[in-house]
């Protein structure tokens, strides 16, 4: 009734990856794409502006994300490059730099890391383009 079309935000997704599989290695994709579970590398959309990628609440990426659209409500342990729109659903936690044109907060994300806006989609998709190198999160333990 008050500004339906303005919330009604409907994605398709292509590709489900789920809470119970882990995959270790690079992530091309087109379209949609859904995790809830395990990414160890990045996750790259191909160069599509209209790829989304959906990381969810059970979701864990150790890894960089590059897509023109990115949803996160689980945790990434590497930077964000979003040349259109980022959203940080409430249990986001980014370990790294986001870099936006657009970006959505909710109440309760966290981003441990820098915030950098670009004015235009240009300068991130130079960076969308970019190599992605894998942010590896390393535990030393005495014993």
């Amino acid at each position: 009734m008050w500004n339906k079309e303005k919330n009604s935000k409907i994605h398709r997704y292509d590709t489900l990856i789920s809470s119970q599989t882990e995959i270790k290695g690079e992530i091309h994709f087109s379209g949609g794409l859904h995790i809830d579970g395990k990414v160890c590398g990045c996750v790259v959309a191909e160069p599509d502006a209209k790829a989304v990628v959906r990381i969810s609440d059970q979701a864990l990426i150790e890894g960089d994300i590059r897509a023109p659209h990115v949803i996160i409500n689980g945790r990434v342990d590497g930077d964000v490059f979003c040349s259109e729109h980022v959203e940080l659903a409430a249990n986001a936690i980014v370990n790294g730099t986001v870099h936006y044109k657009l970006i959505e907060m909710l109440l309760g994300a966290q981003v441990n890391g820098n915030l950098v806006q670009h004015a235009s989609s240009v300068a991130v998709e130079e960076d969308l383009v970019g190599s992605c190198v894998k942010t590896a999160v390393h535990s030393v333990s005495n014993g």
